[in-house]
């Protein structure tokens, strides 16, 4: 059997978290969590099952056994909570950077695995509530240069990302918010150099 130090440690590694991430998800204390990496004392049976859940591994695995390390006891009729990564959250672009270039990240988010994205937003304001979309709310971006009209897309306006659904036209680009109570945003001819598409919109996530 492996020991329960180096399976938190290798669970911690293929799930991108570090030590303060877990803390903060699993409600666990960090400095609790430290001192589980070096050996130094054992976990509770609830401390355990806290880890076990917000890593997204089986208890026994993480205790050491010889089993498989994907966590399958869940609730009928409960959904286990999706595997997540971490992805990079977009800020204020730097002029003549790479869109994901260190200097323009505002952190990190956790998306689901399974959904093809290559960083997010977060949106402020409330132009986007008729799409669900709120202040605060974690975006969902695939990176492409190009969207259909009508899309829900990020778009870079004077160095900042913005979220709008894009239409465009002949020598003509606007960005429409999704509630009434704002004007469209209308970009043609030499404006238009000062627009960049960054990519559409695949998913969100609220934080309730």
């Amino acid at each position: 059997m492996a020991e329960f130090k180096d399976r938190l440690i290798e669970a911690l590694e293929k799930r991108n978290m570090s030590a303060a991430e877990l803390a903060r998800l699993s409600q666990v204390n960090e400095g609790a969590i430290s001192q589980y990496k070096k050996g130094a004392y054992k976990a509770s049976q609830e401390t355990l099952d806290r880890l076990a859940k917000t890593l997204g591994v089986s208890i026994p695995w993480l205790m050491g056994a010889d089993t498989p390390m994907e966590r399958t006891d869940y609730i009928d009729g409960i959904m286990p909570v999706p595997k997540m990564i971490k992805k990079p959250r977009l800020g204020v672009i730097a002029c003549g950077e790479p869109i994901l270039a260190e200097e323009n990240l505002d952190g990190y988010d956790y998306v689901p695995e399974d959904v093809h994205c290559d960083f997010t937003l977060q949106c402020k304001g409330d132009s986007m509530i008729n799409a669900r979309i709120h202040d605060g709310d974690i975006v969902f971006i695939k990176q492409q240069p190009m969207v259909e009209n009508g899309q829900i897309s990020a778009v870079m306006v004077n160095n900042e990302a913005t979220l709008k659904r894009v239409f465009i036209s002949d020598n003509k680009i606007v960005l429409q918010a999704e509630n009434p109570k704002y004007e469209p945003w209308v970009y043609v001819n030499e404006e238009l150099n000062n627009i960049r598409i960054l990519g559409k919109a695949v998913g969100f996530y609220s934080n309730l």
